[in-house]
């Protein structure tokens, strides 16, 4: 059981910001940051030093949000991404390492050779 359950999720697909109410947080996640930190095996890999470098997912939005069981969400990304089951405390742990997450994500893409390409809507 997770310490932190949602009290309320709420997509706002203009802003392509899903917005996160805990009890003692509230965290504004961009699709985008949600959809290159995606739980799932496509993205992380099946161990350590497996992850996938997610390019070209700046405008990236979320057509639906189904929940799964008690414990978490399942996110259906317009690119149609939909295998990465977000618990709840995954979901806090985005929120709030979300700077930190942000940064290396940035970083990586630019080890890696690639200029993220800029819109109107940043993370």
């Amino acid at each position: 059981m997770s310490d932190h359950i949602p009290t309320d999720i709420n997509l706002h697909q203009k802003s392509h910001i899903l917005e996160i109410t805990f009890d003692d947080e509230i965290f504004k996640l961009s699709c985008e940051y949600l959809r290159v930190h995606s739980p799932s095996a496509e993205v992380q890999g099946h161990g350590p030093g497996q992850e996938v470098l997610q390019i070209g997912k700046e405008d990236v939005n979320i057509d639906k949000i189904e929940q799964v069981g008690n414990y978490a969400v399942c996110l259906f990304f317009d690119d149609d991404h939909s295998s990465g089951i977000y618990s709840w405390e995954t979901l806090y742990d985005l929120g709030k390492n979300h700077a930190l997450n942000w940064n290396k994500y940035l970083q990586a893409l630019a080890d890696a050779g690639h200029t993220r390409k800029e819109n109107r809507l940043e993370s």
